[in-house]
Parts: structure tokens; sequence; C-alpha cells
């Protein structure tokens, strides 16, 4: 049994929130507070397994507490965000912080919205109780646009031609996937991204990396050429393809059906990059829930492709990594902290 305590200043909300995981068999709520204050004592007295946050809250908002409480009792917390550009930075601040995930507010006056509010948070608990919060304490602190450390400085390196990098991640990959570019040189290859994110937040997420990232990083646009030194975010609601025209590889977005239960998806980015033909790409598939981009991951390996699978002790959820494993799509499984350096080794020469 998966024990929830919720913290949030609506009691509407609250008891919302009681009523849905309540449903669950595997869930059970131990406790409700209206702010961080009143949670301290009753967080000690019942022991939760999984926290639900809200952001905004009096006294004390949910970003110092999260502060403390990872600080003195690391736990796997699911934040209750405001699903618009303004409530992005706060959320993506979250995540570098240490929350597992996050859900946007339901809208009470819409049953499709709760319905949809209902499934996401009972699946981001169940997920956030699996999740490995000891990866999360691994990841580096934020540098700004500084040169990377994981790079030989000895000799300068240069993009092979031809080479391209696709990523693909869901839950815990905004912190894992700047834990890679951040490591790149200003000249990498050009890199494509595919990240699970609510459609407000992916131009402040590609922001937050590009202000912390030696590379140039974009929220893509469609027919954007993609070039050497940059890396291109999948837009929330839109896929993100890649396309080969005689001056190089070019970015498509479109908003067809959900691949994986997902738009963006991996598996959707992957398919592509596997189909350029004969394209020098490598496939990485990062921490996540679910199964989106094993298949993609699989079809770049047959597409003679080399493709890295993040590891379990270094993944905050294995379960896209590991669903790429369970059907060898892998040519390696690699600790997220070395992906950069394989990006280096295959994607790029050096000169003296």
């Amino acid at each position: 049994m998966i024990k929830v305590f919720i913290v949030d200043d609506s009691a509407l909300i609250r008891a919302l929130l009681t009523e849905i995981l309540s449903k669950a068999d595997d869930i059970e709520v131990v406790g409700t507070a209206p702010d961080p204050l009143v949670a301290r004592e009753k967080i000690k007295q019942t022991n939760p397994d999984v926290l639900t946050l809200d952001i905004e809250m009096p006294h004390m908002d949910g970003i110092s507490f999260l502060k403390n409480l990872m600080r003195l009792r690391p736990m796997p917390v699911v934040m209750i965000s405001t699903l618009t550009e303004k409530g992005a930075p706060a959320t993506l601040e979250a995540l570098a912080l240490g929350a597992v995930d996050f859900v946007g507010k339901p809208k009470t006056d819409l049953n499709n919205g709760l319905l949809s509010f209902s499934e996401q948070i009972t699946e981001k608990v169940r997920a956030a109780a699996q999740a490995n919060i000891h990866a999360l304490e691994k990841v580096p602190p934020t540098r700004a646009k500084v040169v990377a450390s994981s790079v030989p400085v000895r000799k300068k390196v240069y993009p092979k031609p031809g080479h391209l990098v696709a990523i693909g991640a869901s839950t815990g990959g905004t912190e894992a996937i700047k834990t890679v570019l951040i490591e790149l040189p200003e000249n990498t290859p050009p890199i494509v991204l595919a990240q699970h994110i609510p459609a407000n937040f992916s131009k402040s997420y590609a922001q937050r990396l590009d202000d912390n990232c030696a590379i140039s990083v974009f929220e893509a646009e469609h027919q954007q050429p993609v070039e050497p030194g940059c890396a291109y975010l999948a837009p929330g609601d839109f896929h993100l393809r890649i396309s080969k025209h005689k001056s190089g590889y070019v970015c498509m977005l479109d908003q067809k059906e959900k691949e994986s239960r997902h738009r963006p998806s991996v598996d959707a980015l992957f398919n592509s990059v596997a189909g350029l033909g004969k394209c020098h790409a490598t496939g990485m598939l990062l921490t996540g829930m679910g199964m989106d981009g094993a298949r993609g991951l699989l079809a770049m390996k047959k597409a003679d492709c080399l493709t890295l699978v993040q590891d379990e002790a270094s993944s905050v959820v294995w379960g896209m990594p590991g669903s790429a494993v369970k059907i060898d799509a892998q040519t390696e499984i690699v600790s997220l902290h070395k992906m950069a350096l394989k990006i280096v080794e295959n994607c790029m020469f050096s000169k003296k």
C-alpha cells in the first residue's frame, strides 16, 4: 500500500485529491495539511511514501518547503502545479530541487479535465513511490554557460559531418537532459529532444537549458534547420520529427494522434531519425515512466545507429529505459553521467 500525504492550501483540492487517490486499491491517503508548517509534524507521525505538494501556499511556499524537505528528509514528491507559462519556472525549479514529477491543477468545472487529472495523479503517485530519489540527489549543480568539464581540454573536438543525436525522456528527464547537455562542448553535433512536458512549459524549459549550457537550446519551430552546437526541444503537445532536405536536417512539427500515449512522443522522434536513411545518428533513452521510446530506439538500432540506454542505478524511473532493454533495443547501457562523453567519443573527432 502506497501511503500519501497531501499538502495544499485549498480545502477543495485536498478533498478532491483524497477522494481520487482513495479510490485506488493500492493507495492510502494518510493525512492532509493546509500548509507546510502544519505538514511538518504530521509527516513525521504518518511517515508517508509519497508527498503531493502545492507550490503557492501561505506561511511557506512549496519551493521553500521542498528545499528543506530534500535536505532533511528526502522523499518522493509530486508537485501540484498551475499549468501556465507563469507557473512553469517555479515548477521547473521544483524538479531541479528533487521533486519526482508534477501534475497540473484540475479544472474542477470540467468532467473531462477531472477525469484526465484523476488518471494522471494516480499514475504519477504510483511512479513516484517506485522512484529512485538517490538518483535525483546525484544531479550536479547548475552551471551557467560553462565549457563542458567531461570533454578532454588538451585537444579541440569537432562534430563529424552528418552526425545527429536524438534524446528522449519522461519522469526525471528534465534534470537528466540538463545533466547531459551541460557537459557538452559548444560545437557538439546537433541534438533533438523529446521530453514529456505540457504545452506551456516547453519554452521555459528550453530557455532554462539554454541559460545553463554551452550549446544553444531552442524550442523547436516547424521547418527550422538543425545545426551543430544547437539542441531542439519538441514543444509541448507537438510531435517533433526530423526530415532530410538538400541543405541538411530540419525540424518538422505536427499534432497528429498521440504515439505511445504521448505528444510529444519519443517514439515519433526516434522513428523519424531511423527513417533518414544513411544517417550517423545516436539515440539516447533516459529516465521515464512507461514504454515510449523503446520501439523507436529499436528502429534506430536496426538502422545501424548507436543506441544508448540509461542504466537503472542512475535513473529516477527505469520504465522507458527498462522497456528498451527488454526488447534489446540498446547497443549499450550507460550511466547518466557518462552519456555526454559517449556523445563526444562517437560523434566528434579531435585535433591537436
